[in-house]
């Protein structure tokens, strides 16, 4: 037959205690507690098995307290010592348990030296460079290019050690930033990080820490969506986030507590009812959460008690510190504690065989939603990242999203896009506004429901970057979050998109040329003249009058020209000749006008001289007919320059776009030949050739010889309403007007501003003949009507004749 035999063995804890008039109980002593007595109670879980222990508690940071009642316990017979947990008492008991072979069992993070000799030794936590690891691993997922590292002490450093090093080997660019000494007030360093816009931050710091930093972060106005923060603490679920659900702030953090696992979370809730603890005012913690301290406690319990079991049976024996005499069981204990596994609540448990570190754990990636937290994704040291909801509002579509929001608008005045109103009232906010872009504005707020207040850029300009990097208009009112969206013709160009978002385009155009239309030659009276030059017309007037006076005399010798002027007289001597002087210039410009006369010549060398001017005559007119055409119609092609290629040739006519705009942007970056010669005109003549606004280059055109390079919508709304100019050859570049948002805004995300939507309705469509033909009085005639006015107005001197 066979007994069972109860194993029963001997622990010790050392745990801490805070200082005060009424010293708290540390969350790891609770939980040491609370497994011994779960598996005293459940004899399923480690049948045969006794557990009983010694406490004792000492003030933090205090070594030497540490040491004797280290040797306390030990010369009690404990076959593990758990805690304490601050590093000075720690590596005290540590080197206490080396001497006599004893196992040291810690739960907190502590820097493991890579010489280290500490063979009695296990840590249930997490090793730091495998975390540091799954940091830089999410780092990576969000493609942040630049973040902001801030630790609590320097073992952060160590702990962030490869995410520190990751600009050496990944495109990621660190400002490395410690908290104050005293830990109260960090509103001096946050306001420096907003101030150097500075919107990823990873905070390195306890979860006390991180619940005080995020009440300043929420009345520093950084609770937006903006930013997105990534706490390093794994006891974040233990803050009270409820203030910050709905602020619509990205915060990221870690958890190992297993709380998928149905039997995990019935122990921490039981747990919470166990810990009914009235909660502390201002504290910005949840009472009752089991930490991650805690329950890696509970685990340490489970798999020193299951290594125990599972041993030979061993002999304990009372060991004194004095004599150095160590546990002759304590190295095979060990081994059995590094090579045991097990499923606890922090997941499967094993250590490293020669370091005693947890190198192989499971992170839960877990992310703040209106719900509350919930878990995103998952990391492992085997597996790496494993992200399994990318969008931050699971199940919110495109219209939700901004419903009821109120967002801030920047824009620029330009015609016909966004222009003040003109009434006799004082009009105020937003309905001083009225344009192509405000009623595309209006439209996606109806559709989107969210209300806005415009704001015009501060320094007017679009937004070009310096040669330091720094931009300037709107661009930079979207880059620093002062705007919500940029509603106005902002380009979408390359050097934008590197640091704002873009809609798709809602309006696509090119560059062209801005030109007052050609000064036309007007002679007046005389103006007909003109297709011949004066000599022809002198040529043609001598030959005229010298015609006349051949035909003239030549009639008066010829006999057959004078007739019998009273045939009915018989006995009449009298003879007339019909071309008289005055007859011959009369026949000569009926000729000439092809008009014909009443006088016919009738002796053959007066037919011979008329024929030859009729013939004459008709080559004139043929000639001054087609001359005439061509004149007219070269008069209207007429212009100094036809295309960019015309522009940069000549030095004569001086040229240039709108400071600060795409259209420079496009000319400084471009490497084609003929706009790079453009470009170097224009810088070398800054201070005439760069224009500040639209109206100031329009009114630059209409008085100087200066041509304006500039989008061709707005060049072809211009020269409807400005018949003095006129846009010059095709287009340069074919790019779109977009609404700009701020870089990895929510709104760009989740595809909220789609301006298809608006398409699909033929809003765009409707408004852009709208603004076109019906919100102006004139509009200017087409070139054909145009040029049939001037051609009467060369001629009158033909009408007046």
């Amino acid at each position: 037959c066979w007994t069972n035999v109860t194993v029963s063995f001997f622990s010790g804890g050392i745990f801490e205690q805070t200082e005060g008039p009424v010293p708290l109980v540390s969350p790891e002593e609770l939980a040491f507690k609370f497994a011994v007595n779960n598996i005293n109670r459940n004899r399923t879980l480690l049948p045969n098995t006794t557990l009983t222990y010694d406490i004792q508690r000492i003030n933090i940071y205090d070594s030497f307290e540490a040491s004797r009642k280290a040797c306390d316990q030990l010369s009690l017979g404990v076959v593990a010592i758990f805690g304490p947990s601050h590093s000075s008492s720690s590596n005290a008991v540590q080197s206490i348990c080396n001497a006599l072979e004893v196992p040291h069992i810690q739960v907190r993070w502590k820097h493991h030296p890579m010489d280290n000799r500490d063979t009695f030794y296990a840590n249930l936590y997490p090793d730091y460079s495998s975390l540091s690891y799954g940091i830089l691993d999410l780092v990576q997922f969000l493609k942040w290019k630049t973040a902001t590292v801030v630790y609590d002490d320097s073992t952060g450093l160590i702990r962030l050690q490869e995410l520190i090093m990751a600009p050496s080997r990944y495109n990621i660019r660190l400002k490395i930033r410690q908290l104050p000494l005293d830990g109260e007030d960090t509103r001096p360093l946050l306001k420096e990080m907003k101030r150097g816009r500075e919107f990823r931050i990873i905070f390195d710091c306890s979860h006390e820490m991180a619940a005080q930093i995020l009440k300043q972060v929420r009345t520093m106005g950084m609770m937006t969506e903006y930013y997105h923060y990534i706490f390093t603490t794994l006891d974040l679920m233990a803050i009270d986030l409820e203030p910050y659900r709905f602020c619509g702030v990205n915060m990221t953090g870690f958890r190992i507590l297993n709380v998928d696992n149905p039997q995990v979370a019935s122990i921490v809730e039981k747990w919470s009812q166990e810990r009914q603890i009235p909660p502390k005012p201002d504290s910005g913690l949840l009472e009752g959460i089991m930490t991650t301290d805690a329950a890696l406690t509970y685990d340490a319990v489970h798999i020193v008690s299951v290594s125990y079991q599972h041993a030979p049976q061993m002999t304990v024996n009372s060991l004194q510190c004095h004599r150095h005499k160590p546990w002759r069981f304590g190295g095979r204990f060990m081994n059995f504690i590094k090579e045991s596994h097990w499923e606890g609540l922090t997941g499967r448990l094993s250590f490293n065989r020669t370091s005693g570190l947890r190198t192989d754990f499971d992170l839960d990636i877990i992310s703040l939603k209106e719900e509350g937290l919930e878990k995103v994704g998952k990391w492992s040291a085997s597996g790496g990242l494993n992200i399994t909801e990318v969008p931050k509002r699971k199940g919110l579509n495109i219209t939700d999203s901004l419903a009821n929001r109120s967002l801030v608008i920047t824009t620029i005045l330009e015609e016909p896009y966004v222009m003040l109103k003109k009434s006799d009232k004082a009009l105020v906010g937003n309905d001083r506004f009225e344009g192509f872009c405000i009623d595309l504005l209006k439209e996606l707020a109806s559709i989107l429901g969210f209300t806005y207040e415009i704001r015009l850029v501060p320094d007017g300009k679009y937004g070009s970057q310096d040669d330091k990097g720094q931009w300037n208009g709107m661009i930079k009112e979207l880059m620093e979050h002062r705007a919500d969206l940029a509603v106005a013709p902002l380009t979408i160009t390359y050097l934008r998109e590197k640091v704002v978002d873009f809609s798709k385009p809602f309006m696509s155009m090119g560059i062209s040329i801005l030109y007052r239309k050609p000064n036309t030659t007007n002679n007046g009276f005389f103006s007909f003249l003109n297709p011949m030059t004066p000599d022809i017309w002198v040529y043609i007037l001598l030959a005229y009058l010298g015609v006349s006076c051949v035909l003239f005399v030549i009639a008066r010798f010829s006999p057959y020209e004078w007739y019998d002027a009273h045939p009915c007289n018989p006995g009449s001597d009298v003879v007339e000749n019909n071309f008289t002087l005055l007859n011959s210039f009369w026949f000569g410009v009926g000729s000439l006008m092809q008009q014909g006369s009443e006088l016919m010549p009738k002796a053959l060398s007066t037919r011979i001289i008329g024929g030859i001017w009729w013939f004459f005559t008709l080559i004139i007119i043929s000639s001054y007919t087609a001359n005439l055409a061509a004149f007219l119609t070269v008069e209207r092609m007429e212009s100094p320059v036809d295309s960019a290629d015309d522009i940069a040739k000549q030095t004569k006519i001086e040229y240039g776009v709108v400071k600060d705009g795409a259209t420079m942007s496009f000319f400084k970056k471009s490497k084609v030949s003929t706009f790079e010669k453009m470009w170097a005109f224009m810088s070398s003549k800054q201070s005439t050739s760069l224009v500040k606004s639209i109206e100031d280059g329009i009114q630059r055109v209409l008085k100087s010889d200066y041509a304006l390079l500039m989008e061709s919508t707005t060049i072809d709304y211009i020269t409807q309403r400005n018949c003095n100019l006129t846009q010059v050859g095709g287009v340069i570049d074919s790019k779109g007007y977009g609404i700009g948002t701020p870089m990895g805004k929510i709104h760009q995300n989740n595809k909220i501003i789609h301006i298809e939507s608006c398409s699909n309705q033929k809003i765009v469509k409707q408004i852009k003949i709208y603004l076109r033909f019906f919100k102006v009085a004139t509009l200017c005639l087409d070139d054909s009507f145009a040029h049939f006015w001037h051609s009467l107005n060369q001629l009158h001197g033909l009408h007046f004749n």
